[in-house]
C-alpha cells in the first residue's frame, strides 16, 4: 500500500535488494513505493552496506511506541484528600513487585517504592527499616544499588541517614540503561572486528552491536526530549 508504512516483507525485500547491488529505485519499483520512501528507509537504517530488515523493523516499532500518543491519567485523589495509608501502602507493594519483575533487586524494589510513594521524598534509614521489617543492613544494601544508579541520593543530618528521591530519578536511571546499551555496543563491535563480518559468529555480533547502537541512539533522544518537556513544564 503506497504511502503506508512499511511491513517487515517489505524490509526483508528492501534487504535482499540492497545486498544483491539494486539501486532504491529499482527496489522501490518492485514493491510499488515512491523512491523516496526506499532510500528513506535504507539511509536512516545504516545504508546500503549495513542495512538489516531485522534491525529496520524493530527500530521502526521503537520510534512508532515513542510517538504513539500517551492515554490521559485517571484522577487521582484531589490534593485535601490523602490516600489511605493501607492504599499507599498496598500500591507500594505492587510498585514494588513490578520493579522486582523488570530486573530490580527487591530489596532495591522496597526501598524505592517507599521513597515514591512518601510526599515528602525523603525517609531516614532507620524508618524504613521499621517500616519494612528489616534490618538497618539490609536497606543500606538495597539503597546503595539506587545510590550506585543515580536514582537516590544519600544525605547524613547527624548521625542519622537520610534516602531522597527527586523528579529526574527515572531520567537518570534511563541514563544509566543507555551507558549499558553503549557497553553492549562496543564490546560486540569489537568482537565483530575480532572474528570478521565473513563469518556467521562475526555477522552476528556486528548485528547486535548496530541493534545496540541504533536503540541507544534512540533512546538517547526520547530521553532528552522528555527532559525538555518537563523543563518546560
Amino acid at each position: 500500500m503506497p504511502g503506508g508504512r512499511l511491513t517487515y516483507e517489505e524490509r526483508r525485500a528492501i534487504a535482499d535488494g540492497v545486498a544483491r547491488g539494486r539501486s532504491c529505485a529499482e527496489i522501490a519499483r518492485g514493491l510499488d513505493r515512491p523512491a523516496s520512501t526506499v532510500s528513506r528507509e535504507v539511509a536512516r537504517n545504516g545504508g546500503a552496506r549495513r542495512y538489516r530488515a531485522n534491525l529496520a523493523e524493530q527500530a521502526a516499532r521503537w520510534r512508532a511506541r515513542r510517538r504513539a500518543p500517551h492515554p490521559e491519567p485517571s484522577p487521582g485523589p484531589r490534593s485535601d484528600e490523602a490516600a489511605p495509608a493501607a492504599d499507599r501502602h498496598g500500591f507500594g507493594d505492587r510498585f514494588a513487585a513490578t520493579m522486582v519483575r523488570t530486573g530490580v533487586p527487591a530489596m532495591a524494589a522496597k526501598v524505592l517504592a517507599r521513597l515514591y510513594t512518601s510526599d515528602a521524598g525523603s525517609l531516614p534509614a532507620a524508618d524504613l527499616a521499621a517500616a519494612m521489617r528489616v534490618s538497618p543492613a539490609s536497606v543500606a544494601k538495597g539503597a546503595g544499588w539506587l545510590v550506585e544508579r543515580g536514582m537516590v541520593a544519600r544525605e547524613r543530618e547527624g548521625r542519622r541517614v537520610h534516602y531522597r528521591i527527586d523528579d529526574e530519578a527515572a531520567y537518570r536511571a534511563w541514563r544509566t540503561s543507555l551507558d549499558g546499551m553503549a557497553a553492549w555496543a562496543e564490546l560486540t563491535g569489537q568482537g565483530a572486528d575480532l572474528l570478521g563480518d565473513a563469518t556467521p559468529a562475526g555477522a552476528r555480533l556486528r548485528d547486535t552491536a548496530r541493534f545496540f547502537d541504533l536503540l541507544g541512539r534512540d533512546m538517547a533522544q526520547a530521553a532528552e526530549h522528555w527532559r525538555r518537556i518537563s523543563t518546560g513544564r
